[in-house]
C-alpha cells in the first residue's frame, strides 16, 4: 500500500475549525492533492470548491486544478458555508453546474409556492439565483421535501436534466434521514414494507394491500437513544409522499413535532426529520456525487 505523503495538521488561529488544513511533503499537483484528501468526493466536486475559491494554498485562494505545489506549503479547504459568498435566508447552495443544484433547506422553508405563499420558498430564491446569470434560466423541480423537513434537495436547470433525474430517481444510490422519534424502539434495526395510501384530507396511511397505494420500503437503525427519545437513521428504498413519517408512525414511534402523524411532544419546536445523506449518478457528467449534511444542533441537544 502506498503511504499516505501529505499530513494533517491542527488548524492554526486563523483557521476555522471546521476547516481542513494539510501541509504538503512532496512535488505534486493540487488536483491530485485534493483527490488523496478527499477520496469521498468527485472530480466535479473537487472542481466546484476550486472554482469558488474554497482552496487556499499558503493562504492564497486557488482556483488552477494543476496549480503546482511543492514540500513545505500548507493547503486549507474551507468549509462550503463559510465560503458561500452571498448565503440566502433559509437555504445554503452546497453544489451548482451547468445541469443542476443542490442545497441545504432550513425547515420552514417550503420547496415550492402554495397557494398561501409564492414568494419566500426554496423555487423562488433559486430561480432568482440563476436568472443573476442570464435572465432566461429556469430551474425545475426533481422532489419535495415537507415545509418542516429540513436538509438536502436538488433542482434541475432544464426540463432534459429534470426528466432523467425524475426517471432515475427510483436508482439514487443514497437517501438518507435522521429522524428523532419518540421513546426507545423495541428493535434497534429492521425494514417497514407497505403500501402507501393518500386520503381525501392529504392524509397518507399504511395498507398491506398491493392493489391500493404504492408500494413503500424503509430501512432504519438506532443511532442513540434515552427513555423518552431515539434518533434513527432510515434509509429510503422508495421515496413515496410521507413515506418516513408514515412508516415512524406504524411502528409506534412517531416523529417528534409530527402532530399529523401521532406525535404528542414537541421538545425542539421543529419536526424532528432530516435529510441528511444524497447520493446519485449525475445524469450528463455520469460522476457519483456524495453529499452530507451536518446533523441539526437540536437533535444532538436532547442526547
Amino acid at each position: 500500500m502506498k503511504p499516505n505523503n501529505w499530513a494533517a495538521k491542527a488548524p492554526n488561529k486563523s483557521t476555522k475549525s471546521s476547516d481542513l488544513l494539510f501541509q504538503v511533503t512532496e512535488n505534486t499537483e493540487l488536483m491530485v492533492f485534493l483527490i488523496a484528501k478527499m477520496p469521498h468526493k468527485s472530480r466535479v466536486n473537487i472542481k466546484t470548491i476550486l472554482r469558488d475559491k474554497q482552496v487556499l494554498v499558503d493562504g492564497r485562494a486557488t482556483t488552477q486544478f494543476n496549480h503546482p505545489l511543492i514540500p513545505g506549503q500548507e493547503v486549507t479547504i474551507k468549509t462550503l458555508k463559510a465560503y458561500q459568498e452571498k448565503p440566502y435566508k433559509g437555504l445554503s447552495i452546497i453544489f451548482e453546474d451547468q445541469h443542476l443544484i443542490v442545497i441545504n433547506k432550513d425547515e420552514g422553508m417550503l420547496s415550492i409556492s402554495t397557494d398561501k405563499e409564492k414568494e419566500l420558498t426554496a423555487y423562488s430564491i433559486l430561480s432568482n439565483h440563476v436568472k443573476k446569470t442570464n435572465p432566461s434560466n429556469r430551474i425545475f423541480v426533481v422532489h419535495r421535501l415537507d415545509r418542516e423537513t429540513s436538509g438536502l434537495m436538488m433542482y434541475a436547470k432544464s426540463e432534459k436534466v429534470q426528466k432523467l433525474l425524475q426517471e432515475s430517481w427510483h436508482a439514487t444510490k443514497e437517501r438518507i434521514y435522521l429522524a428523532v422519534t419518540e421513546g426507545k424502539l423495541p428493535q434497534s434495526d429492521g425494514t417497514v414494507e407497505s403500501y402507501l395510501v393518500e386520503s381525501k384530507a392529504f392524509i397518507v396511511y399504511s395498507s398491506q394491500n398491493p392493489n391500493n397505494g404504492q408500494k413503500a420500503i424503509t430501512h432504519y437503525q438506532t443511532l442513540k437513544s434515552n427513555n423518552n427519545y431515539s434518533l434513527v437513521k432510515v434509509t429510503l428504498e422508495t421515496g413515496r409522499k410521507n413515506q418516513v413519517r408514515v412508516h415512524m408512525q406504524d411502528l409506534g414511534h412517531p416523529v417528534i413535532g409530527d402532530a399529523k402523524y401521532g406525535s404528542k411532544v414537541n421538545p425542539i419546536k421543529r419536526l424532528g426529520l432530516h435529510a441528511w445523506v444524497l447520493t446519485f449518478v449525475h445524469p450528463v457528467t455520469k460522476e457519483s456525487l456524495h453529499f452530507e449534511t451536518p446533523i441539526p444542533k437540536k437533535f444532538t441537544g436532547l442526547f
